[in-house]
């Protein structure tokens, strides 16, 4: 690990003070990939601004058809929010399925948005429940964020501050993870929205989070399992590692997606 500078500020205005005058200097909310990306050399900040102290970052407030989730908001408060399990319970579950209980307990909501995994679960919630990522400069939609393997639409030294969720009429998330990580090798996030509104959010297959349409479109016409069970999904552009092969991936799209219907419907 090189050598950095450590800053703790106070309040997000501070924080966003200091990332503007530090070049090569990073966010710190959870710490569970940025501080594991120094330890190896991949990553080399010249200062290190954390964000754990900003009260004004962290909570949940519900408003009508949304849920707001401040952006250093840990994953197990969010699974065990009383609001988030009455207004999004599959957001809550979703939540306590993420890593081990160092990750949930250490990890936030912003910071895994941030660092856009490729195979981390929030991507698929924000996706499949058409959520706005809020910023310290504006309001960026659920289809504009994700741009590639760990890109977003974010620029230097932007704040994530909250995420808000539409909440949706039911749904349910379903995945396939690794047994050591606990990432996903494919999650799939399935958002009913009523009167043929469905929304299908994948992470872990391929270098982004990303919407399957087909499946939306077969799901929007009948919320079954059945709806979807025939669909074969192309492995093309999808990952191929040590874990899965793309086909395999594919494969494991429709399951979890049948899945998660099934889940949603109980």
């Amino acid at each position: 690990m090189h050598a950095f500078q450590y800053h703790r500020p106070t309040s997000s205005k501070e924080a966003i003070g200091l990332a503007g005058q530090k070049a090569e200097g990073r966010y710190l909310a959870g710490g569970q990939s940025l501080v594991q990306a120094m330890k190896l050399r991949l990553s080399s900040p010249s200062d290190l601004i954390d964000l754990g102290t900003i009260k004004e970052l962290a909570g949940v407030k519900v408003s009508g058809s949304a849920v707001e989730i401040g952006a250093m908001t840990r994953h197990a408060e969010v699974a065990a929010s009383a609001e988030v399990k009455r207004a999004i319970p599959s957001l809550a579950a979703m939540a306590g399925m993420i890593g081990d209980r160092q990750v949930r307990h250490m990890g936030t909501i912003g910071g895994s948005l941030a660092n856009n995994d490729p195979a981390a679960d929030y991507p698929a919630a924000v996706l499949a429940l058409n959520a706005t990522v809020t910023t310290n400069k504006r309001k960026i939609g659920a289809d504009q964020y994700f741009k590639g393997l760990y890109e977003t639409a974010l620029e230097p030294s932007e704040l994530i501050t909250a995420v808000s969720f539409q909440v949706p009429k039911r749904g349910a998330y379903m995945k396939f993870k690794n047994p050591a990580s606990r990432f996903a090798l494919v999650g799939v996030f399935v958002a009913d929205f009523g009167s043929g509104n469905v929304r299908v959010g994948v992470t872990g297959a391929g270098p982004s989070a990303f919407r399957q349409t087909e499946m939306e479109k077969a799901l929007s016409a009948k919320f079954a399992p059945e709806a979807v069970a025939a669909i074969k999904v192309k492995p093309d552009g999808l990952n191929n590692d040590l874990h899965a092969s793309p086909e395999y991936r594919a494969h494991l799209i429709t399951v979890m997606c049948k899945r998660a219907v099934e889940q949603a419907l109980k």
